[in-house]
C-alpha cells in the first residue's frame, strides 16, 4: 500500500506526535508497504531527506514552534501527487491537513486524521486565552473533521471529546505505540554513574523524574510545588525535570521561590537516543498533566520498569492499574502518601517495576501499525463503496 503520513512537525524536532509518527511509519516501513511523509521545514529549506518531504513554511506566533505553509501547493506537492498514495494520514489540524486535503481532492483519495491534541486544554496558553475559545474551537473541529472519511482518537477520553463536539465520521480507538525495545535497553552500573556525576547527584539520592516537553500545559509547577511538604519525609530525594520546552526558565524561577534550588535539577534538552537512561536512574516517573490525550511519557516510563505517580486523567484509565505499576493521585496528600508508599517499600517497587513491564507490551508499536492499518483498509473500502479482500489489501505494499 502507498501511504501518505503528513504533519506540521517532524524531526529534528520533538514531541509526542512526531514520536507517533516515526513509530507508524518504521512498523509500516517494516511490513513493506511504501510510506512517505510530508512535513513542514523549520529551516525554511525545502528538500528531500529519504521518505521525507519538507515543505517552506514560515513561524507564526501563536505559540512556540508554530509554522504555517503557503501557497498549498508546489513542486514537492506535486511530486507526491504524482506517486498516488492509496490514502493520507494526517496527524495535525493545521497547515499539513489543508496540504493534505488538497492532495486528497486532487487524488479523489481516502483522507484518515489521528485527533492528537486536546484543544481545550491548550487555549489558555494560546496568546494567553486571547486568541480562540472552547466553543470556536470546537466548531473549527467539528468543521475540519467532519470533511474527512474516518477518525482515530488515541483515547476514549479523546472521542468523548470528539463525540461531543459532534463529529459524526466514524472514531477508532487506537492507543498510539512506542518503540519498547528502545526503552528495555540495558544501562550499565558505569553509565548510570556517569549521569549521576553529571547532574552531581549523590549516591544516596533517591530520584523522581518528570520526562517531557516543558510547557506551561504540562502542569509541571504543581509538582514543584508539592516537593517542600514531600522532602520534609524523605531528605535525600531529588526531583530530575528532563526536557526542554518554552516553560523552563517559569519553572527555574519557581524553584528558587520555593527555595527548593537543592532538591530539583533541570537537564534541559537531552538526545533523544539517551532519554532510556534517564528512566532508568529514576526511582518514580511523576506528573500532574491533564492536558494528554494519551500520554506517550507514561507508557515509556512502564516499559522502561519505572513506575509512575500521575494526576488521575480519563486518558490513563486502563494504563495505569492502582497500586501495581503506580498510582494516580486526586490531591496534594496522595500525592505525598503514594511517592512514600513507593521509596519506602523495595519489594513493592520491584513488584511494581515488573509489572510496568508487562502492562506495556500491550502498547506495542507494532499492534499498533496493525490496527491502524487494518483501519485504513476499512476506509478505503468505504470510500470506494466496494467488498473489498481486507487480506488481499493490506498485503498489497508497492
Amino acid at each position: 500500500m502507498r501511504i501518505l503520513i503528513t504533519t506540521d512537525t517532524y524531526f529534528p524536532m520533538v514531541n509526542g506526535v512526531i514520536t507517533s509518527v516515526n513509530n507508524l511509519y518504521n512498523e509500516l516501513k517494516k511490513m513493506g508497504h511504501n510510506v512517505k511523509i510530508l512535513t513542514l521545514s523549520h529551516s525554511g529549506n525545502e528538500e528531500i531527506h529519504g521518505d521525507v518531504y519538507y515543505l517552506k513554511s514560515f513561524g507564526v506566533g501563536v505559540y512556540p514552534d508554530a509554522r504555517i505553509k503557503f501557497p498549498l501547493h508546489n513542486k514537492l506537492v506535486s511530486e507526491i501527487i504524482r506517486w498516488n498514495p492509496d490514502i493520507i494520514h494526517s496527524q495535525t489540524e493545521f497547515s499539513m491537513m489543508m496540504v493534505s486535503k488538497y492532495i486528497s481532492n486532487k487524488l479523489d483519495i481516502p483522507h484518515i486524521h489521528t485527533y492528537h491534541t486536546m484543544y481545550e486544554d491548550y487555549l489558555c496558553y494560546l496568546l494567553g486565552g486571547k486568541l480562540i475559545n472552547k466553543n470556536t474551537s470546537a466548531k473549527i473541529i467539528k468543521m475540519l473533521l467532519n470533511s474527512l472519511d474516518s477518525i482515530i482518537a488515541p483515547t476514549e477520553k479523546a472521542k468523548r471529546s470528539l463525540l461531543n463536539y459532534g463529529i459524526n465520521k466514524p472514531i477508532y480507538v487506537i492507543p498510539t505505540g512506542i518503540d519498547l525495545s528502545k526503552f528495555r535497553q540495558q544501562v550499565s552500573a558505569e553509565e548510570k554513574q556517569q549521569i549521576i556525576d553529571m547532574l552531581n547527584l549523590k549516591k544516596e539520592d533517591r530520584i523522581i523524574a518528570y520526562i517531557g516537553r516543558i510547557g506551561q500545559e504540562k502542569n509541571i509547577s504543581e509538582i514543584i510545588s508539592l516537593m517542600p511538604n514531600v522532602v520534609k519525609r524523605n531528605n535525600n530525594l531529588k526531583l530530575l525535570i528532563v526536557g526542554g520546552g518554552p516553560y523552563l526558565d517559569n519553572l527555574k524561577n519557581q524553584v528558587i521561590s520555593e527555595n527548593i534550588e537543592d532538591k530539583v535539577i533541570f537537564t534541559g534538552m537531552v538526545n533523544s537516543n539517551e532519554v532510556y537512561k534517564y528512566y532508568k536512574i529514576a526511582e518514580i516517573f511523576v506528573t500532574a498533566s491533564t492536558s494528554e490525550t494519551q500520554g506517550l511519557t507514561y507508557l515509556e516510563s512502564l516499559s522502561s520498569g519505572c513506575p509512575v505517580v500521575c494526576k488521575y486523567d480519563h486518558c490513563i484509565d486502563g494504563v495505569i492499574d492502582q497500586g501495581k505499576n503506580g498510582y494516580t493521585y486526586k490531591n496534594e496528600l496522595e500525592f505525598e502518601k503514594y511517592i512514600n508508599i513507593i521509596l519506602k517499600d523495595d519489594s513493592l517497587r520491584y513488584n511494581m517495576s515488573k509489572y510496568a513491564e508487562i502492562k506495556a507490551n500491550e502498547y506495542s508499536s507494532k499492534i499498533f501499525a496493525n490496527k491502524v492499518l487494518e483501519k485504513y483498509v476499512i476506509t478505503i473500502s468505504r470510500s470506494e463503496e466496494i467488498g473489498l479482500d481486507l487480506g488481499a489489501l493490506i498485503n498489497h505494499k508497492t
